[in-house]
């Protein structure tokens, strides 16, 4: 080993490299999927709070039916405890004697902010969102987030926030991936090669 950086001293492909090196973490964690039978094809996209147990509505205590309901009342336990922080908010202005303009401009933007996240919130279910539109929503979002919590909370009771979506990109990802591997016919090592 050199001193200076913890590297072996012997160079890349030498017959003095030792052959049991340890391979990439992310080769190991390919030719694990491959040993379980999961590694063809394209992988679905793991939900937050869901994992990938949306894909066919694993059952159980940790599957599909129970995450919904446990995503529902964390987000309804959430909004709850939201509104006690606004209320106190609200109080704390109340308290200070700001006067009724004040207060009731604070309100208004609360409740155009609330609106605005749940809207921007269930579109987001159904498609993308645009990176750079994200990024300038992010102060209002963060204003209106209990409109936000509301939205996951509204969702979960027809599906998993955003599953619609991802089963849609899944299910196109898997209908390109058997269109490739069905071009491919025969083993392109025994073509015969002309001379």
């Amino acid at each position: 080993m050199s001193d200076e950086n913890g590297t072996r001293d012997t160079s890349a492909g030498s017959r003095g490299t030792p052959a049991a090196e340890p391979a990439e973490p992310r080769a190991e964690a390919a030719a694990a999927g491959r040993a379980e039978g999961s590694g063809t094809g394209p992988r679905p996209e793991p939900l937050r709070f869901f994992g990938t147990t949306w894909v066919d509505h694993d059952p159980g205590l940790q599957g599909y039916a129970a995450r919904r309901a446990a995503a529902a009342v964390g987000s309804l336990g959430a909004v709850v405890g939201s509104c006690f922080v606004l209320r106190f908010a609200y109080q704390g202005i109340a308290i200070a004697g700001l006067g009724g303009f004040v207060t009731l401009l604070v309100v208004v933007m609360f409740t155009i902010c609330t609106a605005l996240a749940f809207r921007h919130t269930w579109e987001c279910f159904a498609k993308r969102p645009d990176p750079d539109r994200q990024a300038s929503l992010r102060g209002l979002l963060a204003v209106g987030f209990v409109g936000s919590l509301l939205a996951y909370f509204f969702r979960t009771f027809t599906e998993a926030p955003g599953e619609k979506l991802h089963r849609a990109e899944h299910e196109a990802a898997l209908r390109q991936y058997e269109r490739r591997s069905t071009r491919r016919t025969g083993n392109p090592s025994k073509k015969r090669r002309r001379n």
